[in-house]
């Protein structure tokens, strides 16, 4: 068997391996090295391919279809620093556990080493961010080696996705000629039965009776609970964990990511104000807690982060699906690994856990209702503020919509200003490393299974990634894309930086002075610029009604943005204070 055989076989039936474990996108970035790998995966009619030339605008593509869709994404690259540009998307990946399979391309081992052109140390490129790491045999076309290019090819799928999903990374070294033919018999290596190489059987992980019964224990001698939710992507959670409060009396702290503040679920338990009440040291002191438990991860709120550390020693549950010391804290921890809903479900059915103290729960609930009245009602403004802009998007949105949100400034406003609503929406963020790069192309890549996306983000993160706007345009993808632009990092002006008005804004408000409006248009979307709270949901209702790519620009002043923010929040603890007198 000659060499051009060999390796359309190897690769014929690692791409078909692929597809038959479960795969069915893979997002290419063009190359010469790659050309195998690239092409079958074009040729092949199960798996759908998506070509962004930025490869790192390409990983972060993948992960919004990942993320999405809740399934592993391939991610194809030609190799040197082709394959460095997507270590910032592995990271994240592996941060928020979003399944990514990413196949480079290499130089055959003679090559390595001597100064080839296009060559660098792939080997274990991405450290321990990976899974699993394995570096793939030259290509043969015999028997064993089309099973071992199976194998490795599912194991590639089903170790992404098992227990905390997160990348994986499979490194080619393949030798020229590099083109394959397509017109061999049996291209694909079809077996009689088209089932996977490994296929694997797993069920979710769930507590014992008596695990059940010692943890109820433990939550019914006490009466003064919490129940905090961090990111959350099953759809059955939030009537669970809204269940199992209701049964122990307790109060919900509810991140917007936690997919609990949407939806027809009850919500009388859930606080969204949290972050704005708990700013005041008084406030924290009085709401000491008997025990807290956490689903996920930790939720945005600075101010929650502020609340357990002064509560140290109030005992603390972190339920986790699989894995994991989620536990930026530091604080004395007990970790219960099972799944958040069965968890949930199995507690409630052992019966009522104890007597709530409506006093506590009563508490929170009013100290909520004072939050939310401020921030449902900021006032008369002459320009739309970064606060006005996302509760307004928020009362746009279209039912059953997606909303990814940018980092920074966005997502803490979304926590802010997101009040319970009985529609359904999927809330979708990049908290794991929580970088600004790469959320214009994961956005995109979210909108790729056709439903409305809304992508919310601030001027940095927009400009960062605003090459992932080709992708819109060569796909038609259809996307809302909101911009908040304070000119620069408006974060920072609520950080202990903006103290020192020297080095302020060269370093961290670092203003970008550009016109928006030319660069979308060049990428054929549309673009307005809404100068009061009517025009901005107009122009949001009108952009869900158009095809492709649609910019909407909110104009907003840092300093001002800064000032309204705090004097919110002020009148919020005032008047809770107030009330406790």
């Amino acid at each position: 068997m000659d060499h051009t055989d060999a390796l359309t076989r190897y690769i014929g039936n690692f791409v078909d391996e692929l597809a038959s474990s479960g795969l069915s996108d893979v997002v290419i970035s063009p190359g010469s090295r790659s050309t195998p790998l690239a092409m079958t995966m074009t040729e092949h009619p199960a798996i759908n391919q998506w070509v962004i030339i930025d490869e790192r605008s390409a990983a972060f593509f993948a992960l919004g279809i990942a993320k999405k869709q809740q399934r592993p994404v391939a991610i194809v690259c030609t190799s040197g620093t082709a394959a460095a540009n997507y270590f910032p998307a592995i990271v994240e990946a592996y941060y928020s556990r979003v399944p990514l399979i990413v196949l480079t391309a290499d130089r055959p081992h003679e090559l390595r080493d001597v100064g080839a052109p296009q060559s660098i140390g792939q080997i274990k490129l991405y450290g321990d961010y990976p899974k699993w790491f394995h570096e793939m045999a030259l290509p043969e076309g015999d028997n064993k080696m089309l099973e071992y290019a199976r194998s490795k090819a599912s194991r590639a799928v089903n170790t992404a996705q098992e227990g905390n999903a997160g990348p994986v990374h499979l490194n080619f070294p393949l030798r020229e000629p590099l083109i394959p033919d397509f017109t061999l018999d049996n291209l694909w290596g079809k077996r009689e039965d088209a089932h996977a190489y490994y296929p694997v059987t797993s069920g979710a992980r769930r507590l014992d009776s008596k695990q059940i019964s010692d943890l109820r224990n433990k939550f019914s001698s006490k009466k003064r609970g919490l129940i905090v939710c961090g990111p959350q992507t099953d759809g059955e959670f939030a009537a669970a964990v809204t269940e199992l409060a209701a049964s122990l009396g307790v109060p919900v702290l509810a991140d917007p990511l936690s997919q609990i503040r949407s939806g027809l679920h009850q919500k009388d338990l859930v606080i969204e104000g949290y972050d704005a009440f708990l700013r005041n040291n008084e406030i924290r002191k009085e709401l000491k807690p008997d025990y807290i438990i956490r689903f996920g991860a930790m939720p945005v709120s600075k101010a929650y982060l502020f609340y357990i550390n002064e509560h140290a020693n109030v005992p603390q549950y972190v339920v986790e699906s699989e894995a994991g010391y989620r536990e930026p804290a530091g604080n004395e921890t007990g970790f219960i690994y099972a799944d958040a809903k069965l968890f949930c479900r199995d507690l409630v059915e052992t019966g009522k856990l104890n007597e709530p103290d409506s006093e506590w729960l009563e508490t929170w609930q009013e100290m909520n209702r004072l939050a939310k009245k401020h921030l449902n009602n900021t006032g008369e403004q002459s320009a739309v503020t970064e606060g006005e802009a996302t509760r307004a998007l928020l009362e746009v949105i279209p039912e059953a919509a997606s909303l990814y949100v940018g980092n920074s400034m966005a997502v803490r406003d979304l926590d802010s200003f997101f009040m319970t609503t009985p529609k359904h929406l999927t809330i979708l963020a990049n908290r794991g490393a929580n970088g600004i790069d790469g959320m214009v192309s994961s956005g995109l890549g979210a909108a790729t299974d056709g439903e409305p996306v809304t992508l919310l983000l601030g001027d940095l993160s927009f400009f960062h990634d605003m090459n992932g706007l080709l992708a819109a345009k060569h796909y038609q993808l259809n996307i809302t894309i909101l911009i908040i632009n304070n000119n620069g990092g408006g974060i920072f002006s609520f950080l202990p930086q903006a103290n020192y008005e020297n080095h302020f804004e060269a370093l961290f408000g670092t203003p970008l002075d550009i016109e928006f409006k030319q660069a979308i248009e060049m990428y054929g979307g549309t673009y307005s610029n809404p100068s009061s709270e009517a025009e901005l949901k107009n122009a949001l209702e009108a952009s869900y009604e158009h095809q492709g790519l649609s910019v909407i620009e909110v104009k907003t002043d840092r300093t001002a943005n800064m000032e309204w923010h705090k004097n919110i929040w002020k009148n919020i603890e005032q008047e809770v204070l107030d009330s406790r007198e």
